[in-house]
């Protein structure tokens, strides 16, 4: 007999093998409408080679007990619909595994106030949460909440961004160092050995960012080490208007004329872009991240020559799966799980999915 794994355990590999999700193998099992003839056949062909018994499952899944889940994310803004992306995949999860006795409650932050921050964490253990879900977009606020958390022995799993030496379940997002470096790489494959570069955060708290300082932190690291010297200078701005960063920006590309590639650490590149696109600053290389609808239509027009994407929807999905995987004891969760670094372009975007 192959089957050595609990019940739950056997539904997650037979939805791996048929390349399905989790609810359609459950709807197999118990013969409900809703799956085609030939998905059925894959599904009961696992189902057979693994010699599952579902009414073990069934009457696992009868004793469960409800789990609720807690969501803490910034809420999607006009300045950026970044934070719909692990929306959308935490959503999707959600689905997935409601039919488990798990609900999913959403608590959101504006991503420019400790304020809001601190409020909607509160409002989020007042409601019992069995596992937490965060992006820890404030430092300080955000470790007090991390070992609130701890003292109640609850899971936690971090996305987008990770906090250190903190006793989260895991942490989903990219590697922040290693972005910054490849960054760097990109720029010094595209510039002149006279050429300076500015590095640029558009953040109302910087200090409390420290994913874009880790970012910065591994692009000054790269040229620190590059064979070829480039001058790197540094920008900071706590204003994410377009008024106050252009007058900025202006004044650094007029001290500093020799500036020809702009490294912008996170999802406003299109600020930058949309301030060069006015003077028709078409001399000037231009990178930021993440697959976003202003950032792609100045992709396209070559304002912006990369973007670089770390799947913000399948860290979302990651992270309840990670939770859920946990509580239910499915299978070890790894303390972290990076993204791959994706570098778009206007060749490839096309064929994306972030």
């Amino acid at each position: 007999m192959k089957k050595t794994e609990t019940e739950l355990t056997g539904v997650k590999e037979i939805a791996r093998r048929a390349n399905v999700s989790i609810g359609t193998v459950d709807r197999v099992i118990h013969n409900r409408k809703g799956v085609s003839e030939n998905t059925k056949q894959k599904i009961n062909a696992i189902i057979e080679e693994l010699n599952f018994q579902p009414n073990k499952m069934a009457s696992l899944l009868a004793s469960r007990k409800i789990l609720n889940f807690a969501i803490l994310i910034p809420a999607v803004s006009n300045e950026t619909d970044y934070w719909s992306y692990p929306l959308n995949g935490i959503k999707q999860a959600a689905a997935e595994i409601k039919q488990f006795g798990v609900t999913v409650k959403y608590f959101f932050y504006d991503l420019d106030s400790k304020d809001s921050f601190n409020a909607s964490a509160d409002e989020m253990l007042k409601n019992e949460p069995n596992a937490v879900l965060m992006a820890p977009s404030f430092v300080e606020e955000s470790i007090t909440l991390s070992k609130k958390i701890q003292q109640l022995g609850l899971p936690l799993a971090f996305i987008n961004s990770d906090l250190p030496d903190q006793q989260n379940l895991t942490y989903i997002g990219p590697e922040l160092y290693q972005s910054g470096k490849l960054a760097a790489q990109l720029i010094s494959l595209s510039i002149q050995k006279q050429d300076k570069i500015l590095t640029v955060n558009i953040s109302t708290d910087l200090e409390n960012n420290h994913h874009l300082l880790r970012k910065e932190q591994g692009f000054k690291n790269f040229f620190d080490h590059a064979p070829e010297p480039h001058e790197v200078i540094t920008l900071h701005t706590n204003e994410t208007k377009l008024a106050p960063v252009e007058k900025t920006l202006l004044s650094a590309l007029s001290a500093e004329p020799g500036i020809k590639a702009i490294f912008v650490t996170n999802s406003r590149v299109n600020i930058i872009a949309k301030i060069l696109e006015k003077r028709n600053r078409t001399d000037i290389l231009l990178i930021g991240y993440d697959f976003l609808k202003k950032n792609i239509d100045y992709l396209i027009n070559g304002q912006i020559t990369f973007l670089i994407c770390q799947r913000p929807k399948e860290q979302g999905y990651l992270g309840i799966m990670a939770l859920y995987k946990h509580l239910f004891k499915i299978s070890e969760v790894e303390k972290s799980t990076y993204m791959p670094i994706d570098i778009i372009t206007k060749e490839n975007y096309q064929f994306y999915n972030s």
